[in-house]
Order: C-alpha cells, then structure tokens, then sequence
C-alpha cells in the first residue's frame, strides 16, 4: 500500500512512517517542515521516504501528492493549547482548513481511505459519577475556583465530589479550548467527507502521546515534553494545580502502531462509514507521577508543585481503549514505568545530542 502521511515528517508522523515501512508499506511524507516544530534538523523523517515540502492548505501540492496514493495518514495539525486567544485563526486555517482542502483533493483523486489524528480533547472533562445522580458532567471550572485552588469539578445537581472514570467514545464532545474545537471539526469534515465520497475513515482520538522525539521548548507541545525539556535544562518540571489531574500516558509507538492497524482495517468497513476509537494506554497517572518518574529516571531535579493553572486545561481525562482493542486487535506494548525511563533520556526534536549526563 502507498501511504500518504501529512505531517509525516513529525513526532507522530514519522514513527508511523518508521512503522508503515516495516510493515512493507511504502510512505510519501507529506510536511511544511517548520522550524517551529522541527527546529534546525536536516532530515527529521529520518528515513529515505518519498518527501514533498508543502503546506496542506496549498491544493496544487496536495494534488500532486496524491498521485498513485492508495490511503491518506492525517497527522498534520497544530496542537497544544499555544499562548492565547490569539493563536485562533492559525489553528483554524491549519487544522480545519488544511483537512478540507485535502479532504477535497482525494474526493478529486478518488482516494478513499483516510486515517485521521484525533484527540481525546474532544471530550472536554472525562467522565464523573456521583453518588447520587449517577454519571454526570461538570462545567467548565471557573476563576474563582481555581484561583482558590479548587481544582476538583463536582456535581452540577447536588455539589458532591465526584469520581473520575474512564471515557468512552459514546461520551458527548465538549471542546473547550480553541484547539479541541479544531479536533472536532476535523471529525466532522471527515465524516461528511466519507458521506459524499462512500470514503472509509477512522478517526484514532489520541490520548497523551509521548517517546523520543518530542518537539522542545514550544507552546504548543504537550506537557511531557515540557517537563523533560526542563530537566535538559537542568531545571525542576513545573506541575500545575496540585498535580492530581489524571492522564493517559501512551507511547508514540503504540500510537504509530495503531495506525497502522487502522489502515488496514479501514477498508473493511462499509462505505461512507466514519469510526472512532480512543488511543490510549489503558493506565492512567496524574501529572504528578508522570513528573516524578521522569525526573528520577533522569537523576532529577525534583519537580515542584506550583498551583498554577491554565483556562481550557480539563481536570481529568482518561481513555478506555477497549472498542480499538477489541475490533482491531491492538494491544499497547510500552509499560509506563519502562516508557518513561526511555523517555528521560532520550533527545527532542531540535535539540541538540547531550555530551552531559
């Protein structure tokens, strides 16, 4: 099979890339190469795939990558939260803009398999039970609350304290912050894709994906990232709230793993369908553990709990992956403790190799 993989040049995307390859796939890497997200790397693929240099949003390029491609790996995306507001139109015109176009040229091109990079912020606040009225779900945290160091949502019914589960893909989306809205329109710009083509898509809602080759220093990666690249800098990671906020940690290549096996499958599935399937390592940790097993692995410093927050961050949000498991056979293979002592030491994209510890 022939693979186009936006963002292939990518965290995510090159792994797949690495794992299609093995498989006997053959990949074209499809990426803007930007050195926000890259750095200074010559070869970030880090491989001999097919590369075109381009935006998404640029038709004419994606046109002609997609000649002679036999199924579309959708990686390319601006993520994290950013730094504000601000950074809206860009998310939009990357993420939404950049799908439609390249949803339009494989309608043009009669590609019709298309696995796109979904994210588990789609959901908002994972799920909660009370006591009382059963599984409910809290709004948005307010300032004040916050503020006072009131991390925990509860009950909208009674004000109870609640108890976190595990989200399934059935839950409502809720997205509350710019790039969770972007997450989800993708999700429905593929679907109707699928509709009007009799396409086949997948959406794999990614939960906290994490391994070698994180971008550094940046706004818009994730929070492992954030804290490793504080320990190469000899610094304490940053824990906000209390560090009790509970995540999927999953590693890139189970991720990349998965992907594949959705390529696969993708077409097994009647036409015009859209299925989604969270991604996630099925253990879920706090901030706080995840902190501090990278920093022992990496021979510290310690983190520090700091109380701050971030409007938009969610409480906790973790995945139950058992539809992906069961209807496609994955199986996640890193163990969080072996996961992050690799992880601790290993480099991040745009950083330089370390002659120290």
């Amino acid at each position: 099979m022939r693979v186009l993989v936006t963002g292939g040049a990518g965290f995510i995307g090159s792994q797949i890339v690495h794992t299609l390859r093995s498989a006997g796939h053959q990949s074209v890497v499809f990426d803007a190469l930007l050195s926000s997200v890259h750095g200074a790397a010559v070869d970030p693929a880090g491989c001999d795939a097919e590369r075109i240099i381009a935006d998404v949003r640029d038709r004419e390029a994606v046109g002609r990558a997609l000649r002679g491609i036999d199924a579309v790996c959708h990686q390319a995306a601006m993520v994290g939260l950013g730094s504000d507001f601000a950074d809206a139109p860009e998310y939009v015109g990357c993420n939404d803009l950049g799908t439609a176009v390249l949803l339009a040229a494989m309608a043009g091109a009669g590609v019709r398999s298309l696995v796109l990079a979904g994210s588990m912020v789609v959901y908002g606040e994972g799920r909660y039970d009370c006591p009382r009225h059963g599984t409910v779900r809290p709004g948005p945290r307010t300032v004040a609350d916050l503020d006072a160091g009131r991390f925990e949502p509860h009950c909208p019914c009674c004000g109870a304290e609640l108890a976190p589960g595990l989200v399934t893909e059935e839950a409502p989306t809720d997205p509350r912050n710019v790039y969770a809205a972007t997450k989800l329109a993708q999700e429905h710009l593929t679907a109707a894709w699928a509709r009007a083509t009799g396409g086949f898509a997948v959406s794999l809602r990614y939960h906290n994906v994490y391994g070698p080759g994180m971008p550094r220093d940046t706004p818009y990666a994730g929070v492992a990232s954030f804290f490793r690249s504080a320990l190469a800098h000899g610094e304490a990671p940053q824990v906000f709230e209390d560090g009790c906020q509970r995540r999927d940690f999953v590693h890139v290549r189970d991720v990349a793993a998965a992907n594949a096996l959705a390529l696969e499958a993708v077409k097994g599935n009647r036409p015009g369908s859209f299925a989604v399937y969270n991604t996630g390592s099925g253990d879920p940790r706090t901030i706080g553990e995840m902190a501090s097993a990278l920093a022992s692995a990496h021979g510290g410093p310690a983190p520090e709990v700091t109380g701050e927050y971030r409007l938009g961050d969610v409480r906790h949000v973790t995945a139950d992956s058992r539809r992906l498991r069961d209807e496609l056979g994955w199986k996640p293979q890193e163990g969080f403790a072996t996961g992050m002592a690799e992880f601790a030491t290993a480099p991040l994209r745009g950083m330089r190799p370390s002659t120290g510890r």
